[in-house]
């Protein structure tokens, strides 16, 4: 394997890392007006992914520094290109994180609320954008010569990116809400486990819908054949919920992810920006990368420093294993 083909497998994994992780935290977001009845139960939902959810984001800022060292060429068309919707993504991850920090520092109903609410706008926006985006890089964008996006904001809406947006953002919120039954205990987790199963129906159909459309749209055996892992994971995780098995089902919501993320990468490869103008204008592993000097020394960081980084998450999910219950959260608050 060649250090082009490697750092585009790396940032690759780097982005199921993101969105199999912080995914969760999005769905748990998203979750608040449909499983916090009061405010000791929303507190509960929130410490759930306290924390974790500023690691879970690290792996979003890890795979957009690779992507700009290891593929100059596809980053700086993608971020032209995408500006205004990850300007979006990165304002409501700001006003996500503001929130979680500020949320518990006054006790008045509506200052709790206002937080509340960018919490769930925070989660849901960049849940829906981050799909739209990439049914962009796999369906390709018009460019000129210089690699330069050629089309408008309308461009970048269409039904299949659309459709990608919805999928991704209903697989985060039965991601989330599967880690939610996961992670407490008494009535909020037969709640979750409840509302994980009708909202793990309503994915399955919007997935099933996305994943034929990507397979007429650019389609490659290794895709499919990971489209159809992640058709069945995501069934088999809506069924061990609804069967009380909340970690087989959190785990196969996270192969669902991982199996997703890898068949749009696999679809497009050896493109990694594919322009719908004209072929010759694509952008692809070979014209898109660094040098081999950067990649080699690139490679050398991340052999050292990635499994540093994997030890000390895996840690810290350890140490932070038990359920949340209202009674801490009671005992913490008094």
């Amino acid at each position: 394997m060649d250090l082009p083909v490697l750092w585009f497998a790396i940032v690759g994994l780097f982005f199921v890392g993101y969105f199999v992780l912080d995914g969760f935290d999005f769905g748990v977001g998203m979750a608040l007006p449909f499983l916090g009845k009061d405010d000791t139960d929303r507190r509960v939902m929130i410490n759930t992914i306290g924390p974790v959810w500023d690691l879970n984001e690290t792996w979003v800022i890890v795979a957009g520094a690779c992507l700009f060292a290891a593929f100059p060429e596809w980053y700086a068309t993608m971020f032209s290109g995408f500006y205004l919707a990850l300007l979006l993504i990165l304002a409501a991850l700001i006003a996500r994180g503001v929130s979680f920090e500020y949320r518990h520092q006054n006790k008045q109903l509506q200052w709790k609320r206002s937080f509340d609410l960018m919490i769930i706008v925070g989660s849901a926006v960049p849940s829906f954008l981050w799909g739209v985006a990439f049914g962009n890089v796999v369906r390709g964008i018009p460019m000129d010569s210089g690699h330069n996006y050629t089309g408008t904001l309308f461009d970048l809406l269409s039904p299949f990116a659309l459709l990608t947006g919805l999928a991704t953002l209903l697989v985060f919120f039965t991601h989330g809400v599967v880690f939610i039954a996961l992670k407490t205990e008494g009535d909020i987790r037969v709640r979750a486990k409840r509302l994980a199963t009708r909202a793990g129906i309503v994915t399955i159909v919007v997935a099933a819908a996305f994943l034929v459309s990507m397979a007429f749209v650019r389609a490659t055996p290794t895709s499919l054949v990971l489209s159809v892992v992640a058709a069945l994971a995501l069934v088999l995780a809506v069924l061990c919920n609804a069967w009380g098995r909340e970690g087989r089902a959190f785990t196969l919501m996270a192969v669902t992810i991982a199996a997703v993320v890898l068949a749009m990468f696999t679809a497009v490869f050896p493109d990694v920006m594919p322009a719908t103008n004209d072929a010759a204008n694509s952008l692809n592993v070979y014209n898109a990368s660094s040098g081999t000097y950067t990649l080699t020394v690139m490679s050398w960081v991340a052999l050292i420093f990635v499994p540093l980084v994997l030890a000390y998450q895996a840690f810290t999910y350890w140490v932070f294993r038990k359920r949340v219950t209202r009674a801490q959260v009671t005992a913490a608050v008094h």
